[in-house]
Formats: structure tokens, sequence, C-alpha cells
């Protein structure tokens, strides 16, 4: 059943190294963000399709037929699926932009930093062991040693902000602990997901079981795999409400590890003694990006007050300035909004800001009538009034600046949120940067920049932000158990 063309696999997943049915008969309409057209249907998996794949992943899982390849021809395999991505390179870029909507470069700089995690990731198959440890022992003669051990079958959630970026950033870790896997992709932007299992299949790197993909609504596929009593560890990477459902079903199920990157409202502070040139391109960036649909745009600007006004007519200048449209345009460099429900949503909270009394000082509308466009939104809060703008994700390109006076004031403003997922500062001071990265609660705090991230660095939240961290070795530490090992000599 592995070899079908292009349409039939829209209707097919990726299960036990084959394509298959779905058990039910419904599908999911894929759409253009950028027209707000149908490009096609593709399969919806239920609770059948995520139990088929799960066992596959069992099976595969406990038969070792990946484990037991030497670490050394794993990690090449590996290095091989990431040279073969990186050869489709402008193929899965335009699925990304006709799917998501974000722009051309945007998109070749995920699939580049995709490629670069699966070779970090190949780099630390041969690196996984234990150690041997001196114990007491109470007077007995012990050799005591711990071994590392991948968790088993991993079930996988991914957004559509970053579909196949994502994916990989989850498939990457767990192939190099030794895991199998069983994904579900985001229902809006499924087609990535759909090509990389064709390519799969077509390059038979894998045993089967490996690597599944079911498409499907979170509600119904998503739930299934958090439910299912023999999926060993959960990873997940979306909404904090979202996030707290999978959190309950895995206690409701069988304790599933559970690993969470979640949402954020995160802080971005300019000090006076700023390089206000960079500050404030830093700062639109930092939210206009992929239409601000980033967990960790820089959504509250906190300026200091005697330069509040100059700042954020910069910002709103840049906002302005920027060419929205397709993302397939090379001149584009702000694309729609993921779909008419985000664009309704986005809209909703600018006629909260307004009607809340924020003083609008940009955007706030739809962007022409085809697509799902809106303007980049700049709000001004000088009262620093509690605003829902400012308090609540809104993962759009919106802003909400309120100013403040300086360092002693930080703690208090960064830290005012159930969130800590970004954070940002730009000053010209050392000290001043250093004792402000010590004082915010945030995975994530960048320097006269903002939004930089390396594999080799941890990637993660602290409060409703998210559990655990993703790149880095605290990447993998999730997918790994620990065994410890006693033997009387």
């Amino acid at each position: 059943m592995s070899k079908h063309d292009q349409v039939d696999h829209d209707h097919l997943h990726y299960i036990g190294g084959e394509f298959v049915t779905s058990a039910g008969s419904a599908s999911i309409e894929v759409v253009d963000p950028a027209t707000g057209l149908r490009i096609k249907d593709v399969a919806a998996g239920d609770a059948q399709d995520i139990d088929r794949a799960v066992h596959a992943a069992r099976d595969c899982f406990d038969s070792r037929a990946w484990r037991k390849i030497a670490p050394a021809d794993r990690a090449n395999t590996l290095w091989t699926l990431a040279d073969r991505i990186a050869a489709h390179t402008d193929e899965f870029a335009e699925l990304e932009t006709r799917d998501n909507g974000m722009p051309l470069m945007f998109a070749k700089a995920t699939i580049a930093s995709l490629v670069n995690g699966l070779r970090y990731y190949a780099g630390m198959v041969t690196k996984l062991h234990g150690q041997t440890a001196d114990i007491s022992g109470n007077g007995r003669d012990l050799h005591a040693y711990t071994q590392s051990e991948p968790v088993g079958v991993v079930g996988s959630i991914t957004p559509w902000n970053a579909p196949l970026g994502v994916l990989i950033n989850k498939i990457a870790p767990a192939l190099a602990a030794g895991c199998s896997i069983v994904c579900k992709p985001a229902e809006q932007t499924p087609l990535s997901a759909v090509r990389l299992a064709q390519l799969l299949d077509e390059w038979k790197l894998f045993p089967a079981g490996l690597i599944n993909i079911v498409n499907g609504y979170g509600h119904i596929a998503g739930q299934a795999l958090a439910d299912h009593q023999d999926v060993d560890k959960l990873t997940f990477t979306g909404s904090t409400a979202v996030g707290k459902k999978l959190v309950h079903a895995s206690a409701q199920s069988n304790l599933k590890r559970v690993t969470l990157e979640l949402g954020g409202k995160s802080p971005l502070f300019i000090f006076d003694d700023a390089d206000l040139e960079k500050a404030i391109t830093g700062a639109a960036m930092a939210i206009f990006a992929n239409s601000g649909q980033v967990c960790f745009a820089g959504s509250r600007l906190y300026i200091q007050r005697g330069i509040f006004d100059k700042v954020i007519e910069g910002v709103a200048r840049v906002g302005a300035a920027m060419r929205l449209g397709s993302g397939l345009d090379p001149q584009t460099q702000m694309g729609p909004l993921v779909s008419a429900q985000q664009m309704a949503r986005v809209l909703s909270y600018v006629e909260s800001g307004i009607g809340e009394g924020a003083e609008l000082v940009c955007g706030g509308t739809r962007h022409g009538e085809q697509g799902f466009f809106v303007s980049p939104t700049v709000f001004a809060n000088r009262d620093r009034k509690p605003l829902t703008i400012a308090e609540e994700e809104i993962f759009g390109p919106v802003v909400t600046a309120m100013p403040f006076d300086g360092l002693e004031e930080l703690e208090v403003l960064a830290n005012a949120t159930p969130y800590g997922l970004g954070s940002g500062i730009y000053t010209s001071n050392v000290s001043t940067a250093h004792r402000a990265a010590k004082l915010i609660r945030a995975g994530n705090v960048w320097i006269n920049c903002y939004g930089i991230l390396d594999k080799a660095m941890p990637f993660g939240g602290f409060k409703q932000s998210g559990w655990g961290r993703e790149s880095g070795f605290e990447g993998i530490a999730p997918f790994l158990e620990s065994k410890s090992v006693y033997t009387l000599l």
C-alpha cells in the first residue's frame, strides 16, 4: 500500500511504514490563508487511527528494530535525513507558505533551522551514556552504574505557526534517544507533514513503525493520543489551555511523561541609553515577525518614560510601512494570519483594547478583502491601566506599549503575568543588562536582540509557559529514563 499518487496520499495516514486509509470518512479542508480559498482536503484520523499508529510504534519499539542498530549508524541515518530534507528546502518552504501564510524567506529559515536540529541530535546519539558511582554499600563491595534508556513510545502534537519546524523538533530528539513516535500535526497546516510522510516512505531510512503520522483534529486525534494507555510520553507545543487538558489526560490515563512548550506574554524593555534605531527595529520585529504568531512574541513593550513617544512612533512607523501580502511574493514582509478564526480572534482583541480605553497608534484593521490579513497594530497604554490586550496572549501582530521609569520597576512589571517564556532588554549599559536578566522570570532573555534561537541552547518557559525544555542536551533528557544497576561483588 505504500505506492500512491499525490491525491491518494492526502487521504491516507502513514502508519507502520505504509500508507493506510482512515477508519472513518472525515476530512480536513486546507485553506490558503492569503486568499481564503481551499487548497485541498486531507484525511482526518480518529481514535482508531491513533490506536493503530500507537500499536505500530509499540511493536517497533519492543522489537528493538531501531535501538539494536549501532549508535554510529543511527547517527548517520539521522544525518542523512537532515541532508535529504535540506535538498527539498524549496519544496517544503513553498508548502509551509501556502499552508501557513508565512513569507517564503521565513519558511526557508525554519527549514534550515530544523535541518540544523536534526544534525545536532544526530551528533547526540553517540554521546548518551550512564556513569559509574562509588557508593558506600554499608560494608559490602558493590559495583554500581547508571544507564540511559529511551522512554518508549512518544506522542507528538504540534502547532500551526511553524508546522514542519516544530514537527522535526519533536522527531529528532525522540529518535536520537531511541524512541518511536506518533505525530499528530496541526489540522490547520498538514501539508508539509503529508509530504514528509511520502518522502519517508520513498527513502526507507527507518524501521517500519518508528515514525507514524496521523492527521486529524486536536479534540479527536490529539485527545486520543493523550488518552492512550500505551503512549509513554507526550510532547506538545501549543496553547496553555490545551496544555492543561493534556496534563489532565496524562494523569487520568497512565501518568505518561509530559513536555509542554506553551504560550507567552513576553515583555521587552527599552532603556533610554539603548541604541534606539536598533531597539525600534528589534521591538517591531519582535511582534510583527510571522504576523505575531510566535509563542515568545514581544507583545508587552515597556519604554523608559523619557523616550516613550519617540520609540512608540518609531515602532508604529515600521509597522505602517510593512508590505503585507502572499508569502510567495518576495516583496512581502508580513503574511496573513493562519485562518479566518484567528483573524477574528485578533480583531476581537483590537476591539477590546479600544473599548477599554487604550490609544490606537496604528493598524487595528483587517487588511484587504481577500485572505486573513490584519495590519500591524500598536497600542499605547500611557497610564499602565489593566487591559486585556496587555494581559492575554493574542497571537497576532498587536503590541501594547507602556512607559516605565527605571530598573527598580522592571522586576514587578516583567513578572506580572502567569507566563514566562521570552523577554527582551535593550540598553548600552552592561550592568543594567545583566541585572535586568536576573530579575526576569522567563526561560529566554534576549539582550540587544530578540528571538535568536540555537539548537545547542535549551528553549522553554517558566510558570504557565510550559514544562521542560527543548533543544540542547536538556531537549533530549525528557525522552530518556535513567536506570540504576547494583552488582554485589
